[in-house]
């Protein structure tokens, strides 16, 4: 459980154990992966222009002061997208031996400038 409600805090809110920029549809998470990247708050609001830059601030202000239990919270959903992206591939193994043939083939046709995703699992420090 989250202290976002506990706390009163005016940017953030917790929704169902997941926060939330308050009144928004941006989760805080979204917000960590930019600051974890090096982004500064003024590129995040132009990510999401809905937020105004107070608004990106104050969420900032609230993971820096919750920190420990955020980045908590961010890596146990990292862990469970791979467990769930271990299964889905598990249960069929064909069917993502093509896609990740295809996607290899399209990466190719575009050329060496295009840059690949970074898999979620590196993602994590």
């Amino acid at each position: 459980m989250s202290t976002a409600d506990e706390v009163g805090d005016v940017y953030v809110e917790d929704r169902d154990g997941v926060l939330y920029v308050r009144g928004s549809r941006v989760p805080l998470e979204s917000l960590v992966w930019l600051w974890r990247d090096g982004q500064s708050a003024e590129t995040m609001q132009e990510e999401y222009p809905t937020l105004s830059l107070a608004e990106v601030y104050g969420a900032l202000a609230y993971y820096l002061r919750h920190r420990a239990e955020v980045d908590r919270q961010v890596d146990e959903g990292v862990v469970a997208f791979e467990a769930q992206r271990a299964a889905a591939q598990a249960a069929d193994p064909a069917r993502y031996a093509a896609f990740y043939r295809r996607l290899a083939e399209a990466r190719a046709r575009r050329g060496p400038s295009a840059p690949s995703p970074t898999p979620a699992s590196s993602l994590v420090p």
